[in-house]
C-alpha cells in the first residue's frame, strides 16, 4: 500500500509558509483517536492552532504524527496529533493552504495513516473554521 500524501504536502505547505513569512495553522477534528490537547481549547470538535517556529518547540511534522510543545495562557503542553485528524493547513495572513478529506481515510495497523485526499473547502466549513479565529479565511488549492 502506498503511504499517505497528506504528510507530505502539510510539510511542504508549511515550509512555503515560512519562506513566505506567513504564520501556518493547523485545524484538526479532536475526535479522532490519539490526538492529545488542552480540552479546555477544543471546539465543536476541533482546535485551530499556530505552528510557527515563534509559537512551538519541538515541532515534527512525521508521517503518522504532528508533535511539539506549546504555551497556552502561560501553560505548557505536549500536543499530538495523529497525521489523519488534521483537516487543514492555512496561512493566518492570507488563508491560503489546504483542506483535507478525513473521512476517506483508513488507519492501518502499524499506525500510518491512510489515503490523505485533498479536497476544496466548502463554504460551510470554512464558515465553522472562521468561528474560532477573527479573521475569515479564504482557502485555495495549492497544486
Amino acid at each position: 500500500m502506498a503511504t499517505s500524501t497528506k504528510p507530505y504536502l502539510v510539510r511542504a505547505l508549511y515550509q512555503w509558509m515560512l519562506d513566505n513569512a506567513l504564520t501556518p495553522f493547523v485545524a484538526l477534528d479532536t475526535t479522532v483517536p490519539g490526538v492529545k490537547v488542552p480540552v479546555q481549547y477544543i471546539k465543536d470538535g476541533k482546535i485551530v492552532l499556530n505552528i510557527s517556529p515563534t509559537a512551538t518547540q519541538e515541532l515534527n511534522i512525521g508521517n503518522a504524527m504532528l508533535s511539539f510543545s506549546a504555551s497556552f495562557s502561560g501553560l505548557g503542553y505536549g500536543i499530538e496529533a495523529p497525521m489523519r485528524s488534521v483537516t487543514m493547513i492555512y496561512a493566518k495572513e492570507t488563508g491560503q493552504g489546504m483542506a483535507f478529506d478525513i473521512e476517506n481515510e483508513t488507519q492501518e495497523d502499524d499506525g500510518e495513516d491512510g489515503g490523505g485526499q485533498a479536497k476544496k473547502v466548502t463554504a460551510q466549513e470554512k464558515s465553522s473554521t472562521a468561528k474560532t479565529k477573527t479573521k475569515k479565511p479564504t482557502l485555495k488549492v495549492v497544486k
